[in-house]
């Protein structure tokens, strides 16, 4: 039998035989036989019209990158913007260019869960390849046009009366020399426009802002002084061949190297066999784990010495079928997480790291012995970052290489001066002493009465599962505080929390929300988990770490208080219950149904869209068996 099609009477707009020929609205339809006729009126909108939201990213690094993706596939009516500091993509992968820069975890392993490279050089690739993917994505999926290169903020202020950021953008003048170079005054030649946002996304990182060492005399060497994360370059597009033109000159050269973070491990190495006489300044200690997921490079080179590899054409033959390449990926994906049990405090795991790495680590330093007592640490593994330093301790050994563990006193014209009082001399001295790690932005950001991010997040940051800060609305961030790793997968963390920014927009979008914020009990709670969690780990061991914002002991504020798995997990399905949130302006005085519109969605009302949709989405069940 078939069913009959009601005809409806022709009222505000034609209707017959189901289809709705012209649209109407309707502020009273319905409401007649209802008890709150008088006091509520029907939205003139469907329940699906998408309302028009502006979203602003900051940075155009990994969070940007992804985050202009997945807003524009996942939000419509969506004007999107990034707005980036330097004059290419790719953050800390464009920003950094020193000699032996790399990734130090599975090149396969830092790549986003959507965009497949299998055509990786090496099994740790080399930083240039790794920002060639990342300016490969931005041109596959076509946001170039949304990414304004050379755009600093400067001030980003909450109106509490709109709901919207309003947001103070420097920029080279058209006719500027500055435009388009790598570094560039942003005092000079620049002018400033205003821009607004319904939302505003924040993917700083944590390791955007490198720091100059508190050495006195820093300012008074007469010979070439420069820092990792300013690394001066002949770029010439030739990726992985910038450093190598800009020491040519080095052979004759005295190189000096302070630090030992993982700068400093990538850069001796690269430079050893390059220069004259290198000398390596440590403050502290520091583990080398050897290789990551040791077992799959051994497997791959043959040999359990490998610290790195070259995929030859078999492999990328290889790689190009899918089975085999998703396989590969998602076996190392699943080694590389299950190091997280490593970062527990008394687990075998832990442990048996520090047995291996003591162990491979005197090996290493046979030859001058006398550094692994200055070197091996007395705090546990994963205490400070960890890498695999392929070289580094080979390096260490060589001839034309010295280990320096007294502390500095001072820089001179002519070099540098121990506390012990030798004095060595130099034409070269190279700061890899990392980063301003403690979140203190370098403009402000305005929330709520005014109150500036930075000094919100003093003595320490304070998040909500390190995406959201209370009197901060419609603001969210990727890799803010307590939003890294100390052992797993990072990019499966960073495209969570891009797509908890989603979710939350698509929520102020649906139900037509002036703001939505984090309630500052939920953020004190979220506080004392992460303080008990940490206890639990080898992270509140003493040791100096940017963890802890470069300090021995105190509040770890870098890390995520849990493994990848678990990040993933908690940001899956947001908390609403842990937000306060305000309607439009123009929809006060409604009732909290006021966002279902007129009754009607934008399907019902045109000819040739999909009425029967729900037919292509079924969630079909498994039979059991």
């Amino acid at each position: 039998m078939t069913p009959s099609i009601i005809s409806l009477p022709m009222t505000n707009g034609a209707v017959a035989n189901g289809n709705i020929k012209t649209k109407y609205h309707s502020s009273t339809n319905g409401a007649a036989n209802s008890s709150n006729s008088s006091t509520f009126s029907l939205g003139n909108f469907s329940v699906d019209e998408a309302r028009p939201m502006k979203v602003v990213v900051i940075g155009a690094g990994y969070s940007g990158i992804t985050a202009g993706i997945r807003f524009r596939q996942r939000v419509k009516n969506v004007d999107l913007t990034v707005y980036e500091s330097n004059a290419g993509v790719g953050g800390a992968w464009f920003a950094n260019r020193y000699p032996g820069l790399a990734c130090d975890v599975p090149s396969h392993c830092y790549q986003l869960t959507f965009e497949e490279n299998r055509n990786w050089s090496a099994f740790f690739a080399p930083g240039p390849e790794i920002r060639a993917y990342l300016e490969r994505t931005v041109d596959k999926y076509k946001l170039g046009p949304h990414i304004k290169l050379q755009h600093r903020i400067t001030r980003a202020e909450y109106n509490e009366a709109t709901g919207k950021w309003h947001i103070l953008i420097r920029r080279p003048r058209a006719t500027s020399e500055a435009i388009g170079k790598r570094t560039w005054d942003w005092k000079t030649d620049f002018e400033e426009f205003e821009d607004t946002a319904d939302v505003l996304l924040a993917g700083l990182g944590g390791l955007s802002r490198w720091a100059w060492p508190e050495i006195e005399g820093l300012s008074d060497f007469n010979g070439k002084m420069m820092h990792s994360a300013q690394w001066e370059t002949e770029d010439d597009g030739s990726y992985g061949k910038e450093w190598e033109s800009s020491v040519k000159d080095w052979g004759d050269k005295r190189i000096a190297i302070i630090g030992v973070g993982s700068s400093a491990i990538q850069m001796v190495p690269a430079l050893q066999p390059k220069v004259k006489h290198l000398v390596n300044f440590v403050r502290g200690r520091t583990w080398l784990s050897g290789p990551f997921v040791q077992e799959r490079l051994t497997k791959l080179g043959g040999s359990n010495t490998v610290t790195n590899y070259q995929f030859t054409d078999e492999d990328k033959k290889n790689f190009e079928d899918d089975d085999y390449y998703r396989k590969f990926r998602w076996e190392l994906e699943n080694e590389l997480n299950g190091a997280h049990s490593a970062t527990l405090k008394g687990s075998p795991a832990q442990d048996a790291a520090r047995e291996a790495f003591r162990e491979d680590m005197l090996v290493k330093l046979a030859k001058k012995p006398w550094i692994a007592e200055h070197l091996i640490p007395d705090f546990a593994p994963c205490c400070r970052r960890l890498t695999p330093g392929p070289g580094y301790l080979e390096a260490l050994v060589e001839d034309n290489v010295d280990f320096v563990s007294s502390g500095i006193k001072r820089i001179t014209e002519t070099g540098i001066e121990t506390v012990d009082g030798e004095h060595r001399e130099f034409d070269i001295i190279i700061c890899a002493t990392g980063f301003n790690t403690s979140f203190q932005f370098d403009f402000p950001i305005l929330g709520r009465g005014g109150v500036d991010l930075s000094d919100k997040f003093l003595p320490y940051p304070k998040t909500y599962l390190s995406v959201a800060v209370d009197g901060f609305p419609n603001w969210f961030q990727s890799l803010g505080p307590n939003a890294a790793v100390g052992a797993g997968s990072l990019l499966i963390l960073l495209e969570r929390q891009v797509d908890y920014a989603v979710e939350v927009t698509l929520k102020l979008q649906r139900e037509r929300l002036k703001s939505i914020e984090v309630k500052k009990e939920a953020v004190d709670d979220f506080d004392a988990y992460l303080e008990a969690y940490f206890q639990t780990t080898v992270f509140s061991d003493k040791c100096r770490s940017w963890y802890k914002a470069g300090k021995e002991e105190g509040r770890v504020v870098a890390l995520y208080p849990g493994s990848p798995l678990h990040c993933e997990r908690a940001l899956a399905h947001p908390r609403w219950e842990d937000y306060n949130f305000e309607r439009l302006p123009e929809d006060k005085g409604q009732n909290r149904f006021y966002w279902l519109g007129d009754g009607h969605t934008v399907a019902d009302r045109d000819d040739n869209s999909d009425r029967a949709r729900y037919l292509l989405e079924v969630d079909y069940p498994p039979v059991p068996v």
